[in-house]
């Protein structure tokens, strides 16, 4: 049953007035008007609500039970609209996201921190996945915001941003190619033993595709789905990887690891993106958190001048 919230209103409001008059007189309307919302509200319910008594008017049984559901009725509309402005201040909320391994070091680091620090009611929730997975999590809906790293496509991704992020080797200091001023050739790579994401992968499928073309065979030592395990493989220098170069930031700031460009086509054309879906509704906090990680997260310091935003 929809009640009209104005008919509860006048009801309530003649209730702690004590009478009709005086609800018509706060209220600032014809007494009349108020005695025919308060015969529609009882019609509606088949039940008479109000009792006239010499000392004045007090509720029915059923006018008890209304006056009630009045009182909820606004501590509720007051709950929300608490929650409201709480939300519009962002005090409150929840962002989710769902990101490949390799941008976690950058995503979790400084960037993150500080936007928690400055919005402490928000939750960030935060998924790893392939970029298939990554693509399907955002266009159904399950995550607002998605990082990955491959090719610019999709018809229902809207690519806030994207930046040119090369594949690089990644080398132990001592290894004999950490010396090359000039980028490595993919017959340099294919001498060195190589760990990298295992063949789902969508760094995997360029890098098997560009070796396919220079009709080389890489020294495939270890395949894994772990960014961690990558980066500790060329740590211990068993041997060497291909992998952006802010996937292994830190590493590479502090001297464990060293990056080599590569002197390859495929591997000069892959871009890290944020992506969202096309024509869902962003919470405000998901927009400054876009926003927040485009300045500060270094795989997207080096912008496409085309990307969308």
């Amino acid at each position: 049953m929809d009640i009209p919230h104005q008919r509860l209103v006048y009801f309530r409001v003649t209730l702690e007035s004590g009478s009709v008059r005086q609800a018509a007189a706060r209220l600032d309307i014809a007494p009349s008007a108020v005695s025919r919302q308060i015969s529609l509200l009882e019609d509606a319910l088949g039940a008479t609500l109000i009792e006239r008594k010499r000392t004045g008017i007090r509720p029915t049984p059923v006018g008890e039970m209304l006056l009630e559901y009045c009182e909820r009725r606004g501590a509720l509309d007051e709950s929300f609209i608490a929650s409201l402005e709480a939300y519009q201040r962002l005090e409150t909320g929840t962002v989710s996201l769902v990101v490949g391994e390799g941008f976690v070091g950058d995503l979790v680091a400084k960037p993150l921190r500080e936007f928690t620090e400055r919005y402490t009611g928000i939750q960030i929730d935060i998924n790893l996945a392939g970029t298939s997975g990554i693509i399907e999590a955002v266009i159904n809906e399950q995550a607002h915001i998605g990082l990955m790293f491959h090719e610019r496509t999709h018809h229902q991704l809207r690519f806030w941003v994207s930046s040119p992020q090369p594949l690089m080797a990644i080398l132990p200091p001592e290894h004999p190619l950490a010396e090359e001023t000039k980028p490595l050739t993919l017959a340099q790579l294919s001498e060195a033993p190589m760990a990298m994401w295992d063949p789902s992968h969508q760094v995997r499928h360029m890098v098997d595709e560009a070796f396919h073309q220079s009709r080389l065979r890489p020294r495939m030592a270890m395949n894994t789905n772990s960014m961690a395990i990558l980066a500790q493989y060329v740590r211990s220098g068993m041997g060497i990887t291909l992998l952006p170069a802010f996937a292994v930031a830190d590493d590479l700031a502090e001297g464990r690891l060293v990056a080599r460009p590569v002197d390859d086509p495929l591997f000069q054309r892959s871009q890290a993106h944020m992506v969202t879906r096309i024509g869902r509704q962003q919470p405000k906090a998901s927009i400054l958190l876009l926003r927040h990680l485009q300045r500060w997260m270094q795989a997207f310091q080096n912008v496409d001048s085309t990307a969308t935003r």
